[in-house]
Order: structure tokens, then C-alpha cells, then sequence
């Protein structure tokens, strides 16, 4: 019978190679369950039939279903590990993934991606950080911010490759490529590359010692803060994502500088990342919450008011960069606040409604500019949504109760 200490931490080497499967594994599986769909897109519609607007809408469907999974997925991950929920998610994404490379009816197509919606709530970051923040213990910034790292390299790598496969194949047998490119490296990457032993549940920190019933820290006011302020912020941000190039054309811009400018945001992205643990170091959590946030509002604002494609390049960079943090300041919100013992069930339930509404954000920016007649002021409506959530940030942060325990 295997017994692990509350106290033992697992071999250094085993913390690498953990680390290092979650890196390959994650960058995979959002290169292909995610970014390969823009991709695809185009030659989808055009095969088929069905309309850009109900292909997106089955994409969104797709998140929805990753939302209420990863509540699921989080509660057994906290009692059993990831090892099995990950890799039984790859399997089911693998099988998802032919469903929709052989789907004949937009039902059928709709059924595929709801299933690989299913598995994405299984194997894309809220699982992979429960993992790393478990077995990592207090070094768990690094190595979530590694992780992060590494994920941002998804689109990197599986957008050009996407489009290389889709120029010599149609969409159907590029899914099929995907679909065995992904069974090949996250099935057994997880079931081999997860075999470390899974900690025993840690101990509330001395400060979080009132705060032990996930159910009570759920229904809590700074909790609901956070879920709506950090819902809030996502939504502006992957927003701007989407209608960065369209805004610029709008002003004039072309399309290729356009698009360089979204692409010098992912290397922001990326960039600003690497400060992170120093600047979490450095800052008290209500603060650096606050700053990232603010960071969001004023960026995205300067998108809407600037027309030189200079400016709206430099002003894409610093969003990026603001971007690239706020996925570390969600990896961190829960322990931060409420420690690591019920982190994986508390950071599912943190992810569902930002996950919805990261799905809706490309309908309802789109929606939007075409209501007030163009992108720029649909920018600004989003900045000062972004600033009202750093303002709401503020009342995040749960006080210390004097009651010790609760009947």
C-alpha cells in the first residue's frame, strides 16, 4: 500500500518531467482543440454549406460544455489527481475530434463539438494548474508560470501548421491528422507522464483555517466579486483578440499590418509573463489584482481612441502584455485568497462563467460594434467594463473571521 506524507514533496525529477508533459501536452491540446477551428473556418463553410455564424455558435456551444465540466473535473481532481481525468479527457477529445472530421449534418457536427467541448474542460489549463499548484506546493508560480509560458506557444506552432495541412488536404482529413497527432502525444503523455504520487489534501494555512467548506467560500461575496470581476475582464480581453484587426482596418489600416500587430501582442503576451513572480513578489494581491486589471481597461481604451497604425501597434503590445499576466493572476486568484486545499473545485467553479463568457465574446463584440456603427467606440465601452471590474477587484479579498469553526 502506497502512503504519502502530508509532508513529503515528490522527487525534484519527477517535478520536472510532470512539468514538462503539461507544457507538451497543453500547447497540443490547445493547438488543435482550439486554434485549429479558426483555422479551418473558411474551408468548413465553404465545403459544407453551413453558415460562418453557425459554425461559430457550435464553437461557443463547445465552451459552454467546458465550462460546467471543469466544475466536475476540479472536484475529482483535488481527491484523485490528474492522471486519469486528463488522460480519459484526451481519449474522448481523440474520438470527439472524428465525429466532427466525419460529421455529414450540422447536428452531427454539433454533437462532435460538444463532446470535444467536454474533454477540453478535462485537459486545458484549470486541471493542468490544479496539478502544478498541488504537487508544486509554495513553488507553484514558477511553475505555473513555465506552463503558461509554454501555452502560449499553441497557436504559435498549430496555426501554421493547421494551414499547411488544410493546403494539401481538405478540412475533413486535416481533423483526421490533428486527431492522431493528439492521441499520439496527450493520451500517453498523461497516463505515462502523470504517474506521480498525488499528495494527500494540504492543510489550510493558518490564515485560511476559517475558510475550509468550499461551499462557504463559493457563496461568499468576495468570491462572487472575483468570479464576476475577472468574467468581466475576460470578456474585454479575448474581445479585443478577436476585433483587433477589424478595428484597425476600419481605420484604414491593412490587413497584413493589422495582423503583425496581433502578432507582436502574442509576444507580449509572452514577455510579460516572465516578470510575473517578481512582480507578485513584490505586490500585495489586492494590488497587483487591481494594476493587471486597470492595465486591461486603460489598453483596451487606447485601442479605441488611437488611428496611426503605430500607435495602435504599440497600444497592441502593452494589451498583450497586460493580457499575458491576467492568465497568471486567474492560475493564482484561488490561492492567493483561499490557499491550495480546495483548490482544483474552486478554480472550476472561477472558470465557468468567465469561460462563457470568453465563448460569447466574438458574437457580442461583433454585435456590438455593428450597433454603435463601428469598432472604436465598442473599444471604449469594453474599457470602461474592464475598469468597473478593477474597481470591483477591490472587494475580492476575504477578511479574517474570528469564528474558528462552523456547525
Amino acid at each position: 500500500m502506497q502512503v504519502v506524507s502530508k509532508t513529503a514533496a515528490p522527487a525534484a525529477t519527477g517535478l520536472r518531467r510532470v512539468l514538462v508533459v503539461l507544457c507538451v501536452t497543453e500547447i497540443t491540446s490547445w493547438g488543435i482543440l482550439f486554434y485549429a477551428f479558426p483555422v479551418l473556418l473558411g474551408s468548413i463553410a465553404t465545403d459544407t454549406g453551413w453558415s460562418a455564424t453557425a459554425l461559430t455558435g457550435v464553437f461557443s456551444a463547445g465552451q459552454l460544455l467546458t465550462a460546467l465540466t471543469g466544475i466536475f473535473v476540479g472536484r475529482r481532481l483535488d481527491r484523485h489527481g490528474p492522471r486519469v481525468v486528463m488522460t480519459a479527457g484526451s481519449m474522448l477529445a481523440v474520438a470527439s475530434l472524428i465525429i466532427v472530421a466525419t460529421a455529414q449534418t450540422l447536428m452531427m457536427f454539433l454533437l462532435g463539438w460538444a463532446l470535444v467541448g467536454v474533454s477540453m474542460g478535462a485537459v486545458l489549463y484549470p486541471p493542468a494548474f490544479a496539478a502544478l499548484t498541488r504537487w508544486y506546493g509554495p513553488d507553484r508560480v514558477k511553475a505555473l508560470t513555465v506552463l503558461s509560458l509554454a501555452g502560449g506557444l499553441a497557436s504559435t506552432v498549430f496555426a501554421p501548421l493547421t494551414a499547411a495541412l488544410a493546403s494539401r488536404l481538405d478540412w475533413r482529413a486535416t481533423y483526421l491528422v490533428l486527431a492522431v497527432i493528439l492521441a499520439a502525444v496527450t493520451v500517453p503523455g498523461h497516463w505515462f507522464g502523470l504517474r506521480l504520487p498525488w499528495p494527500d489534501r494540504p492543510d489550510a494555512e493558518t490564515e485560511h483555517v476559517h475558510l475550509g467548506d468550499p461551499g462557504t467560500i463559493a457563496r461568499s461575496r468576495p468570491f462572487l466579486a472575483l468570479a464576476f470581476a475577472l468574467s468581466i475582464t475576460g470578456f474585454a480581453s479575448f474581445a479585443v483578440v478577436v476585433t483587433l484587426v477589424p478595428l484597425m482596418t476600419e481605420r484604414g489600416i491593412s490587413t497584413a499590418t493589422a495582423a503583425i500587430a496581433l502578432g507582436l501582442g502574442g509576444v507580449g503576451q509572452v514577455v510579460s509573463r516572465i516578470g510575473y513572480s517578481a512582480f507578485a513578489a513584490r505586490t500585495s494581491v489586492r494590488t497587483r489584482t487591481a494594476v493587471i486589471l486597470v492595465a486591461i481597461a486603460a489598453t483596451t481604451m487606447l485601442l479605441g481612441i488611437f488611428t496611426t497604425a503605430a500607435a495602435l501597434t504599440v497600444a497592441a503590445v502593452l494589451s498583450g502584455m497586460a493580457r499575458g499576466v491576467f492568465t497568471l493572476l486567474q492560475a493564482t486568484a484561488i490561492t492567493d485568497r483561499w490557499g491550495s486545499t480546495h483548490y482544483g473545485q474552486l478554480t472550476g467553479l472561477l472558470s465557468a462563467p468567465m469561460t462563457i463568457t470568453v465563448a460569447s465574446a466574438p458574437f457580442a463584440a461583433t454585435a456590438l460594434a455593428s450597433g454603435l456603427g463601428g469598432y472604436p467606440g465598442t473599444f471604449s465601452i469594453l474599457g470602461i467594463a474592464a475598469a468597473a471590474a478593477a474597481a470591483l477587484s477591490l472587494t475580492t479579498i476575504p477578511k479574517p473571521s474570528r469564528k474558528e469553526h462552523h456547525s
